[in-house]
Order: structure tokens, then sequence, then C-alpha cells
């Protein structure tokens, strides 16, 4: 792992990822109605600061992906076999939280399998996918902005919820109490 790795422009960089993970993703929601679309990237309740938070942690993001564009991979490292590790469990994690989410009923708070152990399986398995790429292509800095990203997110969720409580009220505070915001101890 290095801090800053040596940017070049490759077949073999870690942008190639990243657009598997979003081409499928793509492909996913094309199978998914407009009311799942719609609720999934429902914003309009949004308070002024998850409006900023979202953009900041974007910008983050959009810095990691650059990153990943840039950055050759070294698939005989032992960073590239962890991180690679990293990245299918993410990319899993979040295809299969964004399944149950899908099937999920309107109206209702989602509870349904990795909503079960945490709130936001879809945030933490996106963080997954960008710790793993980051050490696919072997950088710290990459981490780093990974998990700036990560905490901007947080402080939006943490908007989501009180928009959540006063959506679905009692139902969803039974429901924080027994399940963790991201996974079993926080």
């Amino acid at each position: 792992m290095e801090i800053f790795p040596a940017f070049e422009i490759g077949l073999l960089n870690g942008w190639i990822f990243m657009l598997v993970f979003f081409l499928l993703y793509g492909i996913f929601l094309k199978t998914c109605s407009k009311e799942v679309v719609n609720r999934l990237y429902d914003n309009e309740r949004w308070t002024k600061s998850q409006s900023t938070y979202t953009k900041l942690g974007k910008i983050f993001g959009f810095i990691h992906i650059i990153f990943l564009i840039f950055t050759p991979v070294n698939i005989l490292s032992i960073e590239f076999m962890i991180g690679f590790i990293i990245y299918l469990i993410g990319t899993i994690g979040f295809f299969i939280a964004v399944i149950e989410f899908k099937k999920a009923p309107l109206g209702k708070p989602i509870n349904l399998g990795l909503y079960k152990i945490s709130r936001n399986p879809q945030i933490l398995a996106l963080l997954l996918v960008s710790l793993g790429t980051s050490f696919i292509i072997g950088s710290w800095t990459a981490v780093i902005v990974a998990f700036i990203s990560t905490v901007f997110f947080h402080f939006r969720i943490l908007g989501e919820e009180k928009r959540l409580t006063e959506q679905y009220g009692d139902s969803y505070l039974d429901y924080k109490k027994k399940v963790a915001r991201y996974f079993y101890f926080f």
C-alpha cells in the first residue's frame, strides 16, 4: 500500500471494478418499477443539510473514482487479493440489499434480509466496495477519501432517520430499537 500511488492511464486500472459495479447496478435499475426507483432516490423531503452532506459525500466519491481511473492494479499483490475479496463482499451485499429493497412493500419500513441486521446495508456495502477498490489499487489516500465520503453520508442518514420516524412513526421507532444503524455495534 502506498500513500500516493503513481497515476497512469491504462486498461488494468482500478476503474474497471467500478465500471463493472455500476454496469450491474444500471442493469438492475432497469428491472425495477418506477416506484422502487423513486423510493431509492427520494430526496423530496431532505433538509438543506442532508443535501449539502450528500453533495460533499459525492464530491469525495468522485475524487475516489479519479484515483481508480488513474491508478494501475498489481494483480499479484496481497493488497489486490484482500481488496478483491472486500469488493466482492460489498458488491454482493449491495445487490442483496437492493433486491430486498425492491421486494419490500411500499408504505412500511424495510425489515427484510440484511435490513434485519442493518438499517443501512446499502451504505455499508458501498463502503466495502470503496474500501475494496482502494485496496485493489493499493492506495491509503483512496482509503481515507472513501471514509470521508462515508462520513458525509452518515450525516445524511441521520437526517433520513428523522424523516423516516415522521413518515412511519412507531413502526420505525420499534425497528430502530431492534436493528443497529450500520452493524451490530454501531
